[in-house]
């Protein structure tokens, strides 16, 4: 099977990548498959965390902008946490097949490409059309190149950071592993635990940063309504 998917252009990295997508579907049809009133069991753990994760991206975003597009920052930070996590599993990058995302840089680069297009989209959604890229001209018109530059660096920004991070991660723990064999690998365990979590979390925050820029154009002309 897996000289199928090598056959069609899929690597090891991609092979991972999509059965991470898989579990995690099964797992949220499993948990949405009879909701409860009161939830207990899967149900209970996943509204838990989702309810932990949301408020938390409220703060950041604004109650308007994480109430329509929370679903794609939230997904965003469980998949690349998954994916980190996953190159702590035995045998990752060893064996056939299994190797963590995030140790290829076209993994990254896919993401923040998704976030680049989300952002154009969503900017001219909120915005009712090309109105959105008056902000480029703004305060004045000759900022025009460097606003371009600056929208055109973030998934610049975004890839380099993630995979980077992660990649070096990986590099300090397998000098250290080599160094000191003995009693310290639970300690860069633990670390590589906390590093998988804090690049999920700032690739995640980035990006819900920008698609409240985004947002908050329409935002500015909502309707208030008098009580």
């Amino acid at each position: 099977m897996l000289n199928a998917l090598y056959s069609i252009g899929m690597t090891d990295p991609m092979i991972t990548s999509a059965v991470i997508t898989i579990v995690l579907c099964v797992i949220a049809i499993a948990a949405g498959r009879r909701l409860e009133m009161i939830p207990t069991g899967l149900q209970n753990v996943v509204e838990l965390a989702v309810g932990k994760l949301h408020s938390f991206f409220t703060d950041i975003m604004g109650e308007y902008a994480c109430r329509k597009y929370f679903p794609i920052v939230g997904t965003l930070f469980i998949y690349i946490l998954v994916c980190n996590y996953s190159g702590l599993l035995p045998l990752a990058g060893e064996l056939k097949g299994f190797k963590p995302p995030t140790s290829d840089v076209n993994f990254p680069l896919a993401l923040a490409l998704v976030v680049f297009v989300a952002l154009q989209v969503i900017g001219i959604r909120e915005s009712h059309g090309l109105r959105y890229y008056k902000h480029f001209f703004k305060p004045v018109a000759f900022i025009f190149p460097l606003m371009i530059i600056e929208e055109l660096v973030r998934p610049v920004s975004l890839t380099f950071r993630l995979y980077g991070n992660i990649s070096g991660e990986e590099a300090v723990v397998a000098a250290f592993n080599d160094i000191f064999p003995v009693g310290l690998a639970v300690i860069m365990q633990f670390l590589s635990v906390l590093m998988g979590l804090i690049q999920a979390l700032v690739f995640s925050l980035l990006a819900a940063i920008y698609i409240a820029e985004a947002a908050e154009h329409e935002e500015e002309h909502l309707p208030v309504h008098e009580g």
